[in-house]
């Protein structure tokens, strides 16, 4: 069953604190994401990820075949 972004985005918001999430994908299983949260603060580029696709469980690998990922802290993204 294909994903739709906004699937995504819910399920990214609901497992971690962010004050931004945007997903874009139009094929339902290739998608690409920019999150901003807090939790990222001094966190590696690769523990950022794990915490996304920690939202996402099992879907990643099933229904999600791509996720690429843009994550920064707000401070991050405030001066992007």
């Amino acid at each position: 069953m294909p994903m739709h972004a906004e699937d995504i985005k819910q399920l990214i918001e609901r497992g971690l604190a962010c004050e931004k999430v945007e997903v874009r994908g139009d094929d339902g299983v290739h998608f690409e994401a920019l999150v901003v949260s807090g939790a990222f603060t001094d966190k590696r580029l690769l523990e950022r990820h794990r915490l996304v696709y920690a939202t996402l469980g099992p879907r990643m690998g099933t229904d999600i075949h791509a996720l690429s990922l843009v994550t920064r802290t707000p401070a991050e993204q405030a001066g992007a």
